[in-house]
């Protein structure tokens, strides 16, 4: 019954119901930094800016999975309206990844560029951070149809680097995290999964033809 129900829903309400659900982070924030003018430390907790720089990149991280999980998702329960909805996920997750950067940029390094690089060559959690960045920013840049076109087969061969950004996410996580690594578990399982369904489904696909 649930599954009919999701078969008969239209690509363009599935991403208005998309919208709204990534954009409930974005209302935490505003609330978050609303109570944190009220009162120090009742937003984000005792390190505000570590609280909500932490929210945010993991939030990214969220979406990124997403993203990643969508063609496997719909093949599995035949639901072809979900296809359009992956430029969605990643511009989203694009969008948290930039506020996660510049929070830090602003909040931790005070928008210093030699701060920066300085802990790009010596941070490597930051190191794995801005190559996450750095894979995830042209996908975002040529997520259009128009670009699509453009780049023909190169479009899908510079879209596979969301295998690459992805796992640097989360180690940027790993590296980062200092009381316990049960996310950063749960990330890197749920990736796998992925991969493994990814794996499976082009064997099948190949032993078919």
């Amino acid at each position: 019954m649930s599954h009919n129900l999701l078969q008969r829903v239209s690509t363009r309400q599935l991403k208005a119901c998309l919208a709204i659900a990534l954009s409930l982070p974005l209302l935490w924030v505003a609330l978050g930094i609303w109570r944190e003018a009220q009162q120090p430390t009742s937003g984000f907790g005792p390190d505000p800016a570590e609280g909500l720089l932490h929210f945010l990149g993991s939030t990214a991280i969220i979406i990124l999975l997403c993203a990643f999980s969508l063609s496997p998702v719909k093949r599995r329960l035949a639901l072809p309206a979900l296809g359009p909805a992956r430029r969605m996920l990643g511009l989203f997750a694009f969008a948290y990844v930039t506020l996660h950067f510049v929070t830090y940029g602003w909040l931790y390094i005070e928008a210093s560029f030699s701060l920066l690089l300085e802990d790009v060559v010596e941070r490597p959690y930051i190191t794995a951070g801005m190559m996450a960045v750095a894979g995830l920013l042209p996908m975002a840049m040529t997520s259009t149809a128009a670009w699509r076109r453009r780049l023909r087969r190169n479009w899908q061969r510079l879209h596979s680097a969301i295998y690459v950004v992805v796992p640097l996410a989360i180690l940027h996580l790993a590296w980062l995290r200092k009381d316990g690594f049960a996310e950063v578990f749960v990330y890197a399982l749920w990736f796998l999964i992925m991969l493994l369904e990814r794996w499976w489904w082009r064997r099948q696909k190949a032993g078919a033809n």
